[in-house]
């Protein structure tokens, strides 16, 4: 009697690297499978929260930042690499979850796979965040390599993307006395994080970009001047303190000196960072005030 050979187990590390590796240089490719993977999660069930993410890796497409590096330029090395990352873990929890042999081989993937057995708001902001963390730390030496006006709207990235976290999982630090609201606001499953998360009203549709980031600022979408300079700047100290300790990496804490975001930034460099406030933003830092309620 011929014996059949037993199937050879799918290892969740290694086919989710396989998977990712396939559209390295294709950044539609990326898109799809982000949205493959919230299309089929564990046991044939779809996961939540899709929106949210594909709104924000649309962008990236579209600015061409996940283009593939070429002798004539391309994409970003730094933008390529933390988006891949933040696949790869996404897709390696998704497997595990499904039922492929393996372990989580880091915290991100242990987040992801948390949030794809219990999936709430905080749940899938902790992993998301847990992952963006990572690949800024792990991919400094690729920021450092960036203009000066990316690195600067690279911090503004992270510090949108804490905060928004803070909205669903520490609302009275990121609203105090309004607290209550901050939940709905910060729901991934509606329209305004994407909106906030989304830096397409500030950058230019290309990339690289140079000159100074003051015309960037001021160019803005009113509604996310209003919340960075009325609402988080204030709160910037505590966000990047509880950020440090709800993701359980402390060096969150180190990316804010002296109340300027750090990551491959210079802190004395503050001017484009200690802007003039308009009276809207006066006004809305009066009305929320930081410290309350925290």
């Amino acid at each position: 009697m011929c014996s059949s050979a037993a199937p050879i187990p799918v290892v969740a590390a290694d086919r989710a690297a396989t998977v990712v590796s396939a559209v390295r240089d294709d950044p539609a490719g990326r898109l799809r499978l982000l949205r493959d993977i919230y299309a089929h999660g564990p046991r044939g069930g779809r996961l939540p929260y899709q929106r949210a993410a594909a709104a924000f890796m649309r962008w990236q497409c579209n600015r061409g930042v996940l283009e593939p590096i070429t002798e004539a330029g391309g994409g970003s090395p730094w933008w390529r690499a933390v988006n891949e990352s933040l696949l790869r873990d996404t897709e390696h929890a998704r497997l595990l979850a499904d039922g492929a042999s393996g372990e989580p081989d880091s915290p991100a993937v242990s987040a992801w796979l948390d949030f794809q057995r219990r999936p709430s708001a905080p749940s899938w902001y902790r992993a998301h965040n847990v992952s963006v963390v990572v690949g800024y730390l792990r991919h400094r030496e690729l920021a450092a390599a960036e203009t000066r006006t990316e690195r600067f709207f690279i911090n503004v990235v992270l510090l949108r993307v804490l905060y928004a976290h803070a909205l669903v999982a520490a609302p009275r630090l990121a609203l105090g006395w309004l607290g209550p609201i901050a939940p709905p606001l910060g729901d991934p499953r509606l329209g305004m994080p994407a909106i906030f998360l989304s830096l397409r009203r500030v950058l230019p549709e290309h990339y690289p970009i140079d000159g100074e980031v003051g015309p960037y600022r001021r160019a803005e979408h009113w509604f996310g001047r209003l919340v960075d300079m009325g609402v988080i700047e204030p709160r910037l100290a505590a966000l990047y303190r509880w950020s440090a300790a709800e993701l359980g990496i402390p060096e969150v804490e180190s990316l804010l000196v002296n109340g300027v975001p750090a990551y491959c930034w210079d802190p004395a460099d503050r001017d484009d960072w200690m802007m003039p406030l308009t009276a809207p933003q006066r006004w809305v830092r009066r009305l929320v005030p930081a410290g309350v309620d925290q």
